[in-house]
């Protein structure tokens, strides 16, 4: 069992006097800026001895500790001096007095950027806005500071080495978080501590019914670093954008809608005159008997809601939006930049410190020729090796997924046959309402796409464990290296498995059929024949398989965030409940919760660039997708908040001035959809056959006859009437028969020629739209330009002003006279002394 922070047989009233919500010591004046536990158990011995050394090399560096079963981590002035000089963290020096224009939401929660910034310098600590020692530091700079040296390795022989992260691996340390400033629903009772949790809590979390305002994004910031605020601003600007595509996609719909009645087609379809005497092929053989073509009067009517012209001018419009996004995000991106002060923000000095587990598992040296020390490294053909597997395995699931993908198509080959005999006969008529629309189809494609969602969600929980555990073994050096690998084999699986079912839809199925008498079978041999589409085309199974995967993804996902990490803390705090609130400290509550992890927003970044795959690599299908992310993500923000200012321990604060490598993905997701979307149009909807028909084929340019015209005729020597089938092929006695007629070569021109001719407009469109659109906005660029010239100009004053002060004390070392520099330029004074 934990002990408490202090011993239960201290003076209950020392106890209430000093708040046990408070972040501070006793003392009231030293801050607790992280906090380490650990477990009592039988392995005590061992890891009492780590725990010692660690603690003794603590305050070897300075750092203060107090240590019981919670050991209270303070960082004295000297020690965050001396590391913020080492880590160049800009401080304030002069208050910025540039207007600023800028608009960010409720500002009013936390004091904005209005200073003048310099990396910190220790030996000219009176030139930095220093009015406390004690506050100059936010908590969340103070708690990044201490947690660096999680990463230093602390020596207990000459072969062991360990550092926090391993001694948290192997159960020396149980946790190692900085604390919350109070509790999420009420201000902490020591006046001292600044209650930003629960400002974050009431003004962003979804308690406060606040799910169409601004996030205080300031605050965020402040509270829990840039890293985190830069994710909550992008997923907030992705969400505005997506009200537009929402828009847009909604009237589209709508116009499938009004059209409803002049889908001519379609009424030919339903006609007893026209559809009832149609008698069509069956779509498997031996248990599938002829059909007529009436029978798919509802699914035709289905499928003009999303097969309609507007189609076309939505997946154009979303290729145009894509990069209106992406360009505009860029500029909202410089302009966060230079508000949270990250202009000059050198990522590499944080991301290419060497990984803890790097340094111990290579044991080989070699001197760095810029640092000029002997460092570890991974020898080639070791990585090489480790490479290798790693990409094999990566392959092997891929391959997995694919296996899968072909069980579920065998699946809908056999199951369809077996769904077409139990329905012969209509037996799902008597259910009023749905009846109707039960067909073999519908129900093959529901059923598939539900349980090509279960696999998914399998391999998922699968995968995960998998890429974390390939990527640990290639030991990446950094942790940016480590990101930058996990995440290319996370999105590559996660990319196959989410949208294989849909690209096989979308671009196989139906093309690849034959026709009656050599029709094509699954590999060849096997008895399971091709799936062909409906009558009135694959684009409404494609928008079945986008429906059921999205949806049943987003629904999952957002019960999943919320309700596992809330079933997890009320479990492990079921002990706690029962002490008094007063004995219930700060670290202990904070203890109960659940740790953030280093992935934490890794996983928010891979939930939401899927679900920017599915808006736009296949939204020609769907044009209501954006309105349902939309919806998604009004939650998700909430949900998000709700989650990390209640459920989680704060996370460390890090810096980071973009969203990292997935910019890149994002932009070639963006690419990709171009030519999907034009290929969905061309090859998945019937739109190309019907224009080709209107214009070229029908004399009176309309759409009657389009349904004789794109059906072939099979002739059965069993029946008066000849069958028909999906295709543009001779008739039976032509020269050519069963060969493609010249209808079909006009088509499939027609088709490629519009894939050629959207792609070149819509790439056309986005790279003038990129080149108009500059990515950092022009007053920035000017306000970073003049405060950085106001900068050098106040660090210059400072040390003329400093050196005169030298010359004034030490003027027998100097032959010029002090009481003449007033009158000389700072240039001369300068070049006079030297």
């Amino acid at each position: 069992m934990t002990k408490n922070a202090e011993s239960f047989t201290s003076n209950l009233i020392d106890k209430q006097q000093h708040s046990k919500d408070s972040v501070f010591f006793r003392d009231g004046v030293r801050r607790i800026d992280f906090v380490l536990s650990y477990v009592d158990d039988k392995d005590g011995e061992r890891k009492q001895e780590r725990r010692k050394v660690y603690e003794a090399n603590l305050e070897k560096v300075g750092l203060e500790g107090w240590q019981t079963y919670f050991v209270k981590v303070h960082a004295p002035w000297e020690v965050l001096a001396t590391y913020a000089d080492v880590l160049k963290i800009k401080v304030p020096f002069k208050v910025n007095d540039i207007p600023d224009n800028s608009e960010m939401p409720m500002n009013w929660l936390s004091t904005p950027f209005h200073f003048f910034t310099a990396p910190f310098n220790k030996s000219k600590s009176d030139f930095f806005l220093i009015d406390d020692k004690d506050t100059f530091f936010p908590p969340s700079t103070r708690n990044r500071i201490v947690s660096i040296f999680k990463q230093w390795p602390f020596i207990l022989s000459v072969t062991f080495k360990l550092e926090s992260r391993g001694l948290l691996n192997n159960g020396t340390y149980t946790a190692a978080f900085p604390l919350h400033d109070s509790r999420y629903w009420t201000r902490s009772r020591d006046d001292k501590c600044e209650s930003e949790r629960y400002n974050l809590y009431k003004h962003w979390a979804p308690d406060s019914l606040c799910f169409f305002k601004e996030q205080p994004l300031n605050l965020v910031r402040k509270y829990y670093g840039e890293k985190i605020g830069i994710y909550f601003a992008w997923l907030g600007f992705y969400t505005e954008m997506l009200l537009f595509a929402a828009v847009v996609g909604t009237i589209c719909f709508i116009y499938g809608f009004l059209t409803y009645d002049d889908n001519q087609w379609s009424k030919e379809i339903c006609s007893e005159k026209i559809g009832g005497n149609i008698v069509m092929c069956p779509l498997c053989d031996k248990k599938c008997s002829y059909w007529k073509l009436n029978t798919t009067c509802n699914s035709s009517w289905q499928s003009h809601l999303f097969d309609n012209v507007g189609t076309v001018f939505f997946a154009i419009f979303m290729g145009i939006w894509v990069t209106l996004f992406l360009e505009f995000w860029k500029r909202r991106q410089a302009r966060l930049e230079y508000e949270w002060d990250l202009v000059d923000f050198e990522e590499e000095q944080q991301q290419l410190q060497l990984r803890p587990e790097y340094e111990t598992k290579c044991t080989n040296r070699k001197m760095n020729r810029i640092t000029q020390e002997m460092e570890p490294y991974l020898p080639i053909t070791s990585k090489c090796a480790r490479t290798c597997l790693s990409g094999a395995t990566v392959l092997l699931w891929i391959s997995l997924i694919i296996a899968c993908i072909i069980g579920v198509i065998a699946y809908r080959l056999a199951v369809y046959a077996a769904f077409a005999s139990i329905m012969k006969d209509s037996p799902t008529t008597h259910l009023e309402v749905v009846g109707p629309y039960i067909t073999p189809q519908l129900a093959t494609s529901v059923t598939a796409s539900c349980i090509n969602f279960v696999i998914i969600m399998i391999l998922n929980l699968m995968y995960e464990r998998v890429a974390i555990w390939i990527t640990d073994m290639e030991i990446p050096k950094t942790h940016l290296e480590y990101e930058n690998k996990l995440t290319v084999k996370m999105f590559l699986f996660q990319f196959v498995n989410y949208y294989s079912s849909c690209f096989y839809v979308a671009f196989f199925k139906g093309k690849f059929v034959g026709y009656p008498g050599k029709y094509a079978y699954m590999f060849g041999w096997s008895t399971l024949r091709n799936e062909e589409c409906d009558p009135g085309g694959c684009l409404i199974e494609l928008t079945t398989q986008l429906v059921i995967v999205m949806t049943g993804k987003q629904v999952w996902g957002n019960i999943q965030e919320a309700l596992v990490p809330w079933l997890m803390n009320w479990w492990g705090s079921r002990k706690a409940r029962n002490h008094p609130e007063s004995l219930y400290s700060r670290w202990e509550q904070d203890h109960d919760l659940q740790g953030f992890g280093q992935l934490g927003l890794f996983y928010e970044y891979l939930e939401m660039v899927i679900q920017f795959g599915f808006i736009t690599l296949f939204v020609a299908s769907f044009p209501l997708a954006p309105l349902l992310a939309l919806i998604n993500n009004i939650i998700e923000v909430r949900v998000d908040a709700w989650k990390l200012t209640t459920q989680f321990r704060r996370p460390v604060a890090a810096k980071a001035h973009s969203i990292g490598a997935w910019e890149e993905i994002l932009n070639g997701m963006a690419v990709l959809s171009v030519v999907t979307n034009a290929f969905i149009v061309a090859f998945t909807s019937d739109m190309i056959p019907r224009l080709v028909y209107m214009y070229a084929y029908q004399p009176e340019m309309n759409m009657k006859g389009y349904i004789n015209n794109s059906l072939s005729v099979f002739n059965i020597s069993d029946f008066l009437t000849d069958s028909r089938y999906r295709d543009y092929r001779y008739p039976p006695g032509h020269e050519k028969q069963y060969s493609h007629t010249m209808q079909f070569w006009h088509i499939l021109a027609a088709k490629l020629a519009f894939i050629i001719i959207m792609e070149h407009v819509v790439f056309v469109v986005k790279f003038l739209v990129a080149w108009l659109i500059p990515d950092v906005p022009s007053d920035v660029r000017a306000r970073v330009k003049r405060e950085r010239y106001l900068v050098q100009e106040y660090l210059h004053n400072y040390e003329v002003e400093k050196l005169k002060i030298q010359l004034s004390q030490n003027s027998n070392e100097c032959n010029c006279t002090p009481m003449i520099y007033p009158s000389l330029s700072k240039h001369e004074v300068l070049s006079e002394c030297l």
